[in-house]
């Protein structure tokens, strides 16, 4: 195994559990929306503009991976259904964004990026819209590849690539520590990277997949 210089980090589900945040940020904008613009969402619920924003995908598979997109563009869909201005859409986005982005770490994370920090560069590789400096973290990060910016998602091979670039490293050099199997550990392990699966609810390894080299259930095992 040839040593790392890099360590790459999934964000959602790895560092933080993301199901309650984005629970709690549509419930937020859904508030903001019933006080501000009341007859945007009359009617609507947080199921119903879930689905528009599928509709939105459905629309635009070409955006398929960009998260900030589709929600952005639901809610123009939104704004102009009721007759209001879809430039609505961008201040609803950000009480989207700022909730968003109000996170819960798991105990180990930042004890450990902040050891590790120390030994080798810290780069954050996402498929979601967290934006590492509104959660707190981004003074321990020297990068952030994301798949709105690389233009592709996990597990495709080129958002890897793109961060080995950033991180001007050879793959074999970045270690990507993630959450999920296909995304994270069979997407880096096919880019060339080292991988390791991160299990903090001990899973079970999905059958079809070559298991990985190395498992953990807490970053403080990196070390």
């Amino acid at each position: 195994m040839i040593a790392p210089l890099v360590l790459s980090f999934d964000l959602d589900d790895t560092l933080w559990p993301v199901g309650p945040v984005i629970a709690a940020a549509e419930a937020s904008l859904l508030s903001w929306l019933r006080e501000r613009y009341p007859r945007t969402v009359s009617g609507h619920s947080v199921e119903s503009m879930q689905a528009l924003r599928a509709a939105v995908s459905e629309r635009f598979p070409e955006h398929g991976h960009d998260l900030t997109f589709l929600r952005h563009r639901a809610l123009q869909d939104l704004f102009a259904a009721a007759g209001h201005e879809e430039s609505l859409a961008d201040e609803a986005l950000e009480v989207f964004l700022a909730a968003r982005n109000r996170v819960e770490f798991y105990d180990d994370v930042r004890p450990a990026l902040t050891r590790l920090r120390s030994r080798y560069r810290l780069y954050a590789l996402s498929n979601g819209n967290a934006d590492l400096v509104r959660c707190g973290i981004g003074d321990l990060f020297a990068g952030h590849i994301t798949a709105r910016a690389a233009g592709w998602p996990k597990p495709d091979a080129r958002i890897f690539a793109q961060l080995a670039q950033a991180a001007g490293v050879e793959a074999a050099r970045v270690l990507h520590i993630g959450d999920d199997p296909l995304a994270d550990v069979v997407g880096a392990r096919q880019a060339g990277m080292q991988a390791v699966w991160l299990n903090r609810t001990l899973r079970e390894w999905p059958a079809h997949f070559l298991p990985p080299s190395r498992t953990i259930t807490s970053l403080a095992e990196i070390a």
